[in-house]
């Protein structure tokens, strides 16, 4: 894939579409709302990013591989438009803080036979699911792969810190980027103007791709329950659950004290692919209000729902065992792991243990995290107080 040259973002914007159009075989983008955040993306990029030598390459081939992305996707939803007829209806959705275990909940609960995840690879480009003996020579799966391998070859670091393979389970991230709303935008660049518009934008336009884009990879199998996983939806559950409003949201939790240097950490690895003059107090402080504000605003909407619409498991209750805690969100959501998928699971948990990649070594020092930590426990005071946490004992 060749990204059109042009120093300015924003002045390629024509170029981007119309090279995008020829790599896809066609030019029906759909609904033309995504516009407004990729021009923001744009602009940012142009007045705001830090790219090193690598980060403004880096940053046209993404872009363009989204809208590829949504050239295809939406080329698949007009030549199947009945596939939007299905329901979806009580998808079991993983949320919370990040770093709280929820990667290694999403891959367990994820080989149970009765759900289905989204598989990396039909994020990247959706689809309906083939079957499975067809996916290693897919060119779409071969791609995801392929994908996966450079970032790791970049960062080798980066596979202990978040494990991904292409038939695996993923984030719902990949299908929300068709929007262009997606904190790994802020996460990837120092983009201060795309933060402020992503953080008050409406989120239920992006709600409804990602709902359509779920029907056409789940197509030949509809009534299968689906498991989605994002930390991110935990920030915008209202519009979340305005979309998918008989959602079974799993909130998980963890002291933030134990979340945000590894977080912060992980940030930075990903930021040096592509970025020079890293800030990682600027860094911080800004993914602790982010995240702070967003985990009080899902204490605010689920004041005003069922409490039985939500489970909460914390990392500590995980990690005792794994196993039990999937059976335990089973029954809360009057489920049942069936023999089957609980065997699946435990032969999972079995051959994947912690650090099975490599343990993510990360310093937890306040001058390396980015701010004290003092300030980071005052800042979630709100929040581990209404969950009733402390903060965990350290070494």
């Amino acid at each position: 894939m060749t990204a059109p040259n042009s120093d300015s973002f924003a002045e390629s914007e024509q170029a981007l579409h119309d090279e995008a159009a020829r790599l896809a075989g066609c030019d029906d983008f759909g609904d033309p709302g995504y516009l407004e955040g990729l021009r923001v993306l744009l602009d940012g990029y142009d007045r705001e990013a830090r790219f090193n030598a690598h980060g403004q390459m880096m940053a046209r081939h993404m872009t363009l591989g989204i809208l590829v992305s949504r050239l295809r996707s939406e080329q698949q939803l007009r030549a199947m438009p009945e596939v939007l007829e299905n329901s979806i209806e009580r998808p079991i959705v993983i949320c919370g803080l990040i770093r709280t275990g929820s990667t290694a909940l999403h891959y367990l609960m994820g080989q149970d036979p009765d759900l289905q995840p989204l598989e990396y690879w039909l994020g990247c480009n959706p689809q309906p699911r083939p079957p499975r003996d067809e996916w290693e020579a897919h060119r779409d799966f071969q791609a995801a792969d392929a994908q996966i391998q450079a970032m790791y070859d970049a960062d080798p670091s980066l596979k202990a810190v978040h494990f991904m393979m292409p038939e695996g389970p993923e984030e719902c991230r990949q299908l929300m980027v068709q929007q262009f709303t997606d904190d790994g935008f802020e996460v990837n660049n120092h983009l201060p103007s795309y933060s402020e518009w992503y953080k008050a934008t409406d989120m239920r336009p992006t709600y409804r791709r990602h709902r359509d884009l779920i029907k056409l990879i789940g197509s030949r199998d509809p009534g299968r329950t689906w498991l989605l996983k994002y930390p991110v939806h935990m920030r915008y559950l209202d519009a979340f659950l305005e979309v998918y409003p008989d959602a079974c949201v799993v909130q998980t939790h963890r002291d933030p004290l134990s979340v945000f240097p590894s977080y912060l950490s992980l940030i930075t690895g990903f930021r040096a692919l592509a970025e020079r003059d890293i800030d990682p107090g600027e860094i911080a402080r800004q993914q602790v209000e982010l995240w702070a504000s967003g985990a009080e605003h899902a204490i605010e909407v689920r004041r005003g729902r069922n409490p039985e619409q939500f489970y909460d498991l914390h990392f500590a209750d995980f990690m005792t065992d794994p196993v039990e805690a999937v059976k335990n969100i089973h029954a809360h959501f009057g489920r049942e792991l069936s023999a089957t998928g609980e065997a699946s699971l435990r032969e999972w948990h079995a051959n994947n243990p912690q650090h099975k990649h490599g343990r993510h070594e990360y310093s937890r020092e306040d001058e390396d995290v980015g701010m004290p930590q003092g300030e980071i426990l005052e800042r979630f005071s709100a929040y581990m107080d209404h969950f009733g946490m402390q903060p965990e004992k350290r070494p």
